[in-house]
């Protein structure tokens, strides 16, 4: 079985369905994240007892913080797996096609496709790390670690610093068209597309993409245009 695992994964097939699993579990934490923002509309206090809570969950049977912790874990793994499937297959597709198509449709939109994964990866990636060092560690929030997370997330996106602000929602649209096409390519991996489920699939992948993306983009908006403050 130590043999088998690794054999499986290194085929196409087999990193195509890391992608899948991987990036279903990034869903559904962007989800579960979006929210746990979103929370924010409803005050300080609410915003604040969501933030301890999730610091405290498994109390007191789990020592404090110790379930957020794994499912940091957790995310890191399906992180670092999911971006090595990606170039790997891209490494792989290259490979195996290295003279281009000419003026096709299709040919077009793929490569737009792979565009847009690959460098709005990127993109996302720094945004991560941003995000991380902005109100996980506080590194580079106004008032740092010296204040409640309702507090912070508020001088954040202070209007005098839209530019934050802008990028935040940039990187946000990113987000959602890569969870859009990562959430079409994952029926087609998993097998559940056809031509019944086809259209409806595709709007799910809209609809879901496109949910994620608002809830996000609406908390730093609010901020810096005073609907919260």
């Amino acid at each position: 079985m130590a043999i088998a695992i690794p054999a499986i994964y290194r085929s196409t097939v087999g990193k195509k369905a890391v992608m899948a699993v991987t990036g279903g579990i990034l869903v559904l934490y962007l989800v579960a994240h979006m929210v746990g923002n979103l929370k924010i509309f409803y005050g300080a206090e609410d915003f604040n007892h969501y933030a301890h809570w999730l610091r405290t969950m498994g109390e007191p049977a789990v020592p404090y913080r110790t379930v957020l912790t794994l499912i940091e874990v957790v995310l890191v793994v399906a992180i670092v797996l999911h971006m090595w499937s990606a170039v790997s297959l891209a490494r792989r597709a290259s490979a195996a096609r290295p003279v281009k198509y000419r003026s096709k449709r299709k040919s077009h939109a793929q490569g737009y496709a792979t565009r847009t994964m690959r460098y709005g990866g990127v993109i996302i990636a720094f945004y991560v790390v941003w995000h991380l060092l902005d109100l996980t560690f506080f590194v580079v929030n106004p008032l740092g670690a010296d204040d409640t997370p309702y507090q912070r997330m508020v001088a954040d996106f202070d209007p005098s610093r839209w530019y934050i602000t802008v990028w935040y929602v940039v990187a946000l649209l990113l987000v959602g068209l890569h969870l859009h096409h990562g959430i079409w390519s994952a029926f087609q991996t998993l097998g559940l597309r056809g031509p019944r489920s086809d259209r409806l699939l595709r709007g799910l992948a809209g609809t879901v993409a496109a949910l994620v993306t608002l809830g996000f983009i609406a908390v730093p908006v609010s901020i810096t245009f005073g609907w919260v403050s």
